[in-house]
């Protein structure tokens, strides 16, 4: 359906901006090496899918793009740009986020199985996988506009994602508990930041948020 598409751009979207930034000027500050790794973990997990069944073309293009930009964002980062990485302001303590989350998966999932226990693992990590990146800015105190543009349009595919989940309830009968509890928590830790995005960024001032 057509949200789930425009999620799909926005999130593609997302990923081009923040990867247009990082080689254009040549400098990752601002940008959490933290919070791309766990996006290329969600990514890796969630996309194991690819070696054992197939759906169409363009979800298998997507998964892959995903999977290559998100490695090649942790590359730039960490590899080409590593001296521009402001490793002292991205001290989010990741380990808070992906053990409650692995322990979660195995508690809570669709089906007691390697695939679906990464699956369900991967969804719960999207979740909060922005994390380090907020509280990166928090510590700084404000992030560049084209970061900022990369956190609306992320945001951005995840709320259309959620108007996907009830398109697909009301028009097909499908409902995934897990994917709208995830969703939802995802969207909430972005509401802060779509109240000051709209309120300063698109009127031209830096945005910065609270410690």
């Amino acid at each position: 359906n057509i949200f789930r598409l425009t999620g799909d751009l926005s999130h593609l979207a997302a990923i081009v901006i923040l990867l247009l930034k990082i080689w254009k000027t040549r400098s990752c500050a601002g940008i959490s090496g933290k919070s791309q790794l766990l996006f290329a973990l969600v990514f890796t997990t969630r996309y194991l899918d690819l070696f054992t069944s197939f759906i169409s073309l363009y979800n298998t293009s997507m998964k892959l793009i995903y999977i290559a930009c998100s490695y090649a964002t942790v590359y730039l980062i960490y590899m080409k740009f590593k001296a521009t990485y402001d490793g002292n302001h991205d001290t989010f303590r990741v380990e808070f986020l992906v053990v409650p989350v692995g322990g979660l998966s195995f508690l809570v999932n669709h089906d007691f199985s390697p695939l679906e226990i990464l699956w369900t693992f991967s969804i719960y990590l999207e979740s909060v996988a922005i994390l380090p990146q907020l509280f990166m800015i928090s510590k700084t105190g404000e992030a560049e506009t084209i970061t900022t543009h990369y956190l609306f349009f992320l945001g951005l595919y995840r709320a259309l994602y959620l108007v996907n989940w009830i398109w697909r309830f009301y028009f097909e009968g499908f409902f995934d508990l897990i994917a709208v509890v995830a969703g939802v928590v995802q969207t909430i830790l972005y509401c802060d930041f779509f109240y000051l995005y709209i309120t300063k960024v698109l009127k031209g001032k830096k945005l910065s948020l609270p410690a």
